[in-house]
């Protein structure tokens, strides 16, 4: 019976994550369907103030920086990636914003503790911040990065300015079917727990999402990895959030592989916000 019911949900979650991805092109206002414009942008800022190391509790974690003496903005990678994942948009970033890339836990240069969770690379981000003394940092992460914003925003409410998460799943049964599947037989061949965290975690509930009492821009591409049903869910559930589908655009190509728009996408909204 218990097999039959979890057949049956997940069967009308993939109607209905199939239905939304329809009917966001006829109705693409309901989904505040965007196309971010990069006709005027200023001069990249191609070189980075800082490019060091900083000891945290149980991480040697790598960072650099883009800009200096305005408001921090902290640029959060995906899996897998590295300070080169953001550096684009960071260039451009800078003309604004103090750009902070740092490398999380079992990635890039930073050191591998060996073991991983959202939850301890959003605690790794507070001991960033409050090492490098930054108050209230807008944080704005890509993929697991969008997951570790919006976990740190939940868990650590006070510490950020706002959030700004980009292709952010809250929970693995979320990602169209295509997704875990390759993520599953990747790792037959080879086993990694990076991909084992794709596809345990997270577990965003109504309440846990309720925690989160910062302004949030909430985003993914038209083409996601996820069903479009579930970065709704996110956004219902963040109080006062914002909601953006990126118009033609996949899981990465507005954020990790284009710069430019990555950086009109979050101007325009921190500017709306009073944040810009």
């Amino acid at each position: 019976m218990k097999t039959v019911l979890a057949l049956l949900m997940a069967i009308t979650a993939l109607l209905q994550g199939v239905a939304a991805q329809l009917d966001v092109i006829v109705r693409p206002a309901a989904y505040h369907v965007i196309s971010p414009d990069t006709s005027s942008l200023p001069a990249p800022v191609e070189t980075p103030s800082t490019d060091t190391f900083i000891q945290l509790q149980d991480v040697r974690m790598h960072y650099r920086v883009y800009g200096e003496n305005k408001t921090p903005l902290i640029l959060v990678h995906g899996n897998g990636g590295s300070v080169r994942s953001l550096e684009e948009a960071a260039t451009y970033l800078a003309n604004d914003y103090t750009v902070y890339l740092p490398e999380s836990r079992c990635h890039g240069e930073s050191s591998d503790p060996g073991v991983i969770s959202y939850h301890l690379m959003a605690a790794d981000l507070v001991q960033f911040i409050e090492a490098l003394s930054l108050e209230k940092p807008l944080i704005m992460g890509h993929s697991d990065g969008g997951i570790i914003a919006i976990t740190l925003a939940a868990e650590y409410p006070d510490v950020p300015g706002a959030i700004i998460s980009c292709g952010a799943n809250s929970n693995p049964k979320t990602f169209k079917p295509y997704f875990p599947l390759g993520v599953f037989f990747k790792n037959l061949f080879k086993k990694d727990k990076l991909n084992d965290m794709m596809l345990t975690e997270p577990d965003f509930t109504e309440n846990f999402l309720a925690q989160i009492t910062c302004p949030a821009y909430i985003v993914c591409g038209q083409y996601d990895i996820m069903w479009l049903t579930d970065t709704r869910f996110i956004h219902q559930n963040i109080r006062g959030s914002d909601m953006a589908v990126v118009r033609s655009a996949t899981h990465s190509s507005y954020i990790s592989q284009n710069g430019k728009q990555a950086y009109a996408l979050a101007k325009d909204w921190l500017l709306k916000k009073g944040l810009g």
